[in-house]
């Protein structure tokens, strides 16, 4: 990951595992491939996802030229090994390959080239929104967790993260700094699915 001021690498508490955050701390295409994976799972286990693939690829760190390249089949067997790195191992597998493809054909295989040189707020968004598997949402989310956590501000970053990007909020995992905020991240996400429900429910009835 880009590094702070000291050079160091930035310590993030998401995975609520030390060696799987270390990574995520380290190493940028890490922290993509966990915000990939971050859909129908707890967050946890999305983002401890790119530690065990890397284990089960012999390696410490995530390379996009190697995923790029691997033989489909081969990588999907990766994440479908038990246990699974996914609720939908197979799928996921194929879009952490396609986001790796991506990174290659666009970015020469950097993910942090993604945001690195990036001016704005709306233009990172934009980078972001182009990512295979990123919508709006998930780009969005992203934005706040690099401004948050990973000291990346481009200009109007905030504005660009829309609601994930407000100081001192719970919404997503870019609030997340310990097992406390990750219970009011969660706890958070309950209350808007029960709030969302309760909304398609009386719409029904009208």
């Amino acid at each position: 990951m880009t590094k702070s001021n000291d050079g160091k690498d930035f310590t993030v508490r998401i995975a609520q595992q030390s060696d799987a955050d270390e990574l995520l701390g380290r190493s940028p295409l890490a922290a993509l491939v966990g915000m990939l994976l971050d859909q129908q799972v707890p967050m946890e286990w999305a983002f401890t996802g790119p530690y065990t693939l890397a284990g089960r690829m012999g390696s410490d760190d995530l390379d996009a030229h190697e995923i790029a390249a691997y033989d489909p089949e081969a990588f999907t067997e990766l994440f479908t090994s038990k246990p699974a790195l996914h609720r939908y191992p197979g799928s996921m597998a194929k879009r952490v390959q396609q986001l790796c493809q991506f990174l290659v054909a666009e970015y020469g295989g950097e993910a942090s080239a993604v945001w690195e040189g990036a001016g704005t707020g709306a233009e990172l968004l934009k980078r972001l929104n182009a990512l295979p598997g990123f919508g709006t949402q998930k780009a969005q989310i992203f934005l706040a967790l690099l401004g948050k956590q990973f000291d990346v501000r481009p200009t109007g970053w905030r504005e660009a993260a829309g609601p994930y990007g407000e100081a001192d909020s719970h919404r997503s995992v870019a609030d997340i700094t310990g097992p406390d905020s990750l219970a009011e991240v969660r706890a958070y996400k309950q209350e808007a699915k029960a709030a969302a429900r309760a909304a398609k429910a009386t719409g029904r009835a009208k």
